[in-house]
């Protein structure tokens, strides 16, 4: 596989800058958007092998944009993530059609570990 191309949507700005460069520096090409209508005009620049998707966004929530994504990119694996604690249950985040959810503070080692896993399509 060519170098891995991830979305990371979340408003914690110092948070997510600072994973895209983290994961650059381990060769995964990473792009970053703060709210949800930047992160729909992202997917319509690029092609994204995986999208890790805040839960909890100001304006379009999180829930709301991951549909869209079923719908408009049925085939890029979405990964959830959250601080508030995991979703209702694990089965609401089977239901939603992602790929796993993972809970902040999340190990660099892991969250990359998860995206070559989703984009292998094993899980």
């Amino acid at each position: 596989m060519d170098k891995l191309k991830a979305l990371l949507i979340d408003d914690e700005e110092e948070l997510v800058t600072t994973l895209v460069e983290r994961l650059g520096y381990r060769g995964v090409e990473a792009d970053y958007a703060l709210d949800g209508y930047s992160a729909l005009l992202k997917m319509r620049e690029c092609d994204y092998d995986v999208v890790l998707l805040d839960l909890k966004l100001p304006g379009m929530g999180g829930r709301e944009l991951f549909k869209l994504f079923r719908r408009d990119y049925p085939r890029v694996p979405v990964l959830l993530i959250t601080g508030h604690g995991a979703p209702e249950n694990e089965t609401e985040v089977e239901l939603m059609g992602a790929f796993d959810y993972l809970l902040k503070p999340v190990q660099l080692e892991d969250l990359i570990a998860k995206m070559r896993e989703a984009v292998s399509g094993n899980g």
